[in-house]
């Protein structure tokens, strides 16, 4: 069992008990919940549409990644620059998967 959903301009494939870095989210209540879901898979081999879905997430904690260099030359001309990058993300842990009326959950 796994959805589809889009989150911070991405798409993510989960299903439940899934640790994922997803873009940074406003800090607030302990859960967070994805209405936007693209697709669920509720058999293997079947991938559907669904009319009413929502997953469920809780909040693990916050991080930064790993530090992206960019560097910008011209050659011929003395010209070098370099800056660094480092994107702040939430860590979550998928929940449920709720599709149609029917509820999927991680194994405790």
């Amino acid at each position: 069992m796994y959805a589809v959903i889009r989150t911070g301009g991405k798409q993510y494939r989960v299903a439940p008990g899934d640790v994922l870095n997803i873009e940074s989210v406003a800090p607030g209540s302990p859960t967070i919940e994805f209405s936007d879901v693209l697709a669920v898979s509720g058999e293997p081999g079947t991938l559907a549409k669904p009319s009413t879905a929502k997953v469920t997430a809780e909040i693990l904690g916050e991080g930064r990644g790993d530090k992206v260099l960019v560097f910008h030359f011209k050659r011929k001309k003395q010209y070098k620059k370099l800056q660094g990058h480092r994107q702040n993300f939430t860590q979550v842990r998928i929940k449920t998967i709720e599709a149609d009326g029917v509820t999927y959950s991680a194994a405790s």
